[in-house]
């Protein structure tokens, strides 16, 4: 038998930024290639990945486990005075859709509430948001290693239980890992005592950097670039092994033969955790138009003053010529096809903000984009653009057809569209709000 069935639990991908040097696709075709049903994504303190990698994951076949190497601390809004303050890891590990929701809130406040050098959690954090996660006690930066390190075994037992506590009896376990560093080996013995006293099973762990053995003099180079320092610098930061490679199940089990039922598993977390994506449902705010109208009535009525103020008629419900009854004909089109496919709201909350825009004198480009098809939008205001005069298409912004939402690109002035923001966040509300991100590869 070629392959042992194994599944990695401890694995960080490129979007550990200048630390993993894994690329997602590469994962998938080397874990059917050597027979993992599953594998599991955890970053260093952020979830930037999970997405990429879920969705590769299923169109290859191979089961994702959403996860994060956690930064935990004793108190996440300590600061020091002369120096970090201390922090170890924790994975964590989605098993329901509630535990990947709550991985998230954890990340989110990790980064908003808790940020100093790096995300940081604490004990109350998880306490809040522990529903549905399993934990693993992570690397030799793992509090109950960190115990074990200094020989103090009672602290590793009461870390161990405290953990079961906040989590789950049978929900924290204890990571076996052994990358031929000498403290892993002392650990590891260690914790074959530790799993007897406080019955959290031990599980075998590779803390995956890159992916093959000889990848990882590109992952020192890598490293180099993280602490902007060169290969020739002798006391540059680097692994002291080059085992941190994403190793098959027979590599595995003839590292960990001494400790019975930890290859396994990884098989039983594996199959435990079906956290869930659900993608193709939008998620917008909503706009509270005034009392005693309805979305349509609201988005009409401003587009008739807008009818009035772009195109001077005095009465949009009465147009008295040809020139007034194509503007009312492609109005009554696009509001037709706008409230077929769900999106008045989502116009009267761009207009929302565009409006606030104009009326604090914070400049506002005209438009970019295919958003400039739609009238709808240039009687708003959120558009300048006339598409009558020059013939813009409002089809190849939005029609029956096409799946997606409407995208409107709109330009703020630089030194002000942090108001604009502002002002979203606190009429929708925070957590109603996100800013994308964008990523270069290297």
């Amino acid at each position: 038998m070629k392959t042992r069935p194994f599944v990695h639990l401890h694995l960080h991908t490129g979007y550990s930024l200048l630390d993993g040097a894994t690329r997602i696709p590469d994962i998938m075709d080397y874990a059917l290639e050597s027979g993992m049903p599953a594998v599991a994504i955890t970053d260093h303190g952020v979830m930037y990945g999970v997405i990429d990698f879920y969705q590769t994951a299923k169109k290859k076949d191979v089961k994702p486990i959403i996860g994060c190497e956690m930064y935990i601390t004793k108190d996440r809004h300590e600061r020091g005075e002369s120096g970090r303050v201390p922090f170890n890891h924790l994975v964590l590990l989605a098993e329901t859709s509630e535990g990947y929701s709550n991985l998230l809130r954890l990340v989110s406040k990790a980064h908003l509430e808790g940020f100093y050098y790096k995300p940081r959690i604490d004990l109350d954090l998880l306490s809040q948001h522990s529903k549905g996660l399993i934990g693993l006690s992570a690397c030799l930066q793992g509090q109950v290693a960190s115990f074990l390190r200094n020989n103090d075994e009672k602290a590793a037992e009461d870390s161990v239980q405290t953990y079961k506590d906040i989590l789950g009896k049978n929900n924290f376990f204890l990571e076996v890992q052994d990358h031929g560093i000498p403290d892993q080996r002392k650990v590891n013995e260690l914790l074959k005592r530790l799993t007897k006293t406080t019955g959290a099973p031990l599980v075998a762990t590779n803390d995956v950097h890159y992916l093959k053995k000889e990848h990882a003099e590109a992952h020192e180079v890598l490293l180099c670039l993280q602490t902007q320092t060169v290969m020739s610098d002798p006391n540059r930061m680097r692994y002291s092994t080059q085992e941190f490679y994403m190793k098959t199940g027979r590599e595995m089990e003839a590292i960990f033969k001494e400790f019975p039922g930890s290859i396994d598993m990884t098989l039983e977390i594996a199959d435990r955790c079906n956290a869930e994506i659900e993608f193709g449902r939008l998620h917008f705010p909503t706009y509270d138009v005034p009392q005693g109208m309805s979305e349509k009535q609201y988005l009409t009525e401003l587009a008739y003053e807008g009818m009035k103020r772009r195109y001077g008629l005095k009465d949009p419900k009465k147009p008295k010529n040809t020139k007034e009854r194509e503007i009312i004909e492609r109005f009554k089109h696009e509001l037709h096809v706008i409230e077929v496919k769900g999106f008045i709201n989502y116009f009267l909350v761009v207009w929302d903000f565009v409006n606030f825009s104009h009326e604090k004198g914070i400049p506002v480009g005209p438009g970019r984009g295919s958003g400039g098809g739609s009238m709808i939008a240039y009687l708003l205001g959120i558009t300048s653009i006339d598409p009558l005069r020059y013939e813009l298409i409002f089809e190849r912004f939005l029609n029956p057809e096409r799946p997606s939402a409407p995208d409107f690109d709109i330009d703020f002035c630089q030194s002000r569209r942090g108001e604009v923001i502002e002002y979203v966040k606190q009429k929708y509300g925070r957590e109603q709000c996100a800013q994308i991100i964008t990523f270069g590869t290297l």
